[in-house]
């Protein structure tokens, strides 16, 4: 079986983490489509970018 599946959900979830956040930011909504959309084709690297570049939520 491996470690692959397991790797997969962990991606998925920390997708599902940052797309969560991004929703929750004040970025205008055309900026959230767009990190959306590059978490979603992208899911490791969009999800690295988002991590280091990427807008952070309010508090």
């Amino acid at each position: 079986m491996g470690l692959s599946p397991l790797l997969g959900l962990v991606v998925f979830a920390l997708d599902v983490w940052a797309i969560a956040l991004i929703i929750n930011t004040r970025i205008e909504t055309a900026q959230k489509v767009i990190w959306i959309l590059l978490i979603l084709f992208l899911p490791v690297i969009g999800l690295l970018i988002w991590y280091f570049a990427g807008p952070k939520p309010s508090r």
